[in-house]
């Protein structure tokens, strides 16, 4: 009897606590249905194309990345790629992952960004331990830049050795988009009406890359922040223009005080959405 008690009163307890905990994300779907993370990934693993959001600054999201990339390692053949590297730096990149030189070097050569050591090192290095191909998929950015201020017409004047890192042109683009325009109506008047094209030239660079990296049979992983790929948007609508058959699936990530209902204005971003506490700790 007394052991019974105490198996009781030991599962009570353990209940207890458990109920206290506070967690740090919550998936849902589309719907805002909660989801598990096993769900997701045996869904996600019958993909061709996955595109995950992230905030940049975000580490559950960056946390994430990584286990996502392990547990769909165990059931697919990986490619990977992220906006975070520009095309130009593909052979650095390419040179790391083959061991021929050190992160030090990778350094030097790439324009890596600032929170790349902690936050996008473990997935390069994950790759280069498991032979993995890392695809650099994202425009070089002066050529963005250029056409922030003049239009897609500044890019007639580049040498055919640098629109080798670009989409090919000329640039399929829309701007009825919901992300162009909401770009627009969030710079007020204020900003150049060429500031959505310098976006859609690295959307429809990083779709270009990707799909010239995907190898068919494989599942292809790409990390890039969410407003290029949320509401189908963005890097999503390119893929579909060139590759309508293939199979996608994205992840986005958003903040939220109260996680534990997914709030209307972030339903639908995505097939599957982290919802983070938005106490959580930056990574910068």
């Amino acid at each position: 009897m007394k052991k019974g008690l105490l198996f009781v009163l030991s599962a009570l307890l353990f209940t207890s606590v458990m109920a206290q905990q506070k967690p740090a994300y919550i998936l849902y779907d589309a719907k805002g249905k909660k989801v598990g993370y096993d769900k997701m990934i045996r869904i996600l693993g019958k993909k061709d194309i996955v595109l995950f959001g992230e905030f940049h600054n975000n580490a559950i999201a960056h946390w994430l990345q990584l286990e996502v990339t392990k547990s769909l390692k165990e059931k697919r053949e990986l490619v990977l790629g992220a906006e975070m590297f520009e095309q130009d730096n593909q052979e650095a990149l390419d040179l790391y992952l083959q061991g021929k030189i050190k992160a030090k070097a990778l350094d030097s050569m790439a324009r890596l960004w600032k929170n790349y050591p902690t936050d996008y090192a473990p997935l390069v290095n994950f790759a280069k331990e498991n032979n993995i191909a890392f695809a650099a998929t994202n425009v070089p950015r002066k050529y963005a830049a250029m056409i922030s201020k003049g239009g897609f017409e500044a890019l007639d004047t580049i040498p055919a050795t640098a629109k080798a890192w670009i989409a090919p042109l000329p640039i399929a683009y829309d701007a009825e988009l919901p992300g162009y325009k909401k770009m627009m109506e969030m710079m007020a008047g204020h900003g150049s009406p060429n500031m959505p094209k310098a976006q859609a030239i690295k959307d429809a660079t990083m779709a270009h890359f990707i799909l010239k990296y995907y190898k068919p049979g494989s599942l292809f992983l790409h990390f890039n922040g969410a407003y290029h790929s949320d509401n189908y948007d963005g890097i999503v609508w390119h893929l579909k223009n060139k590759q309508p058959a293939l199979r996608y699936a994205t992840i986005s990530t958003v903040s939220q005080k109260d996680i534990t209902k997914l709030l209307d204005e972030n339903k639908g971003k995505a097939d599957y959405i982290i919802c983070v506490d938005e106490d959580m700790t930056n990574t910068y």
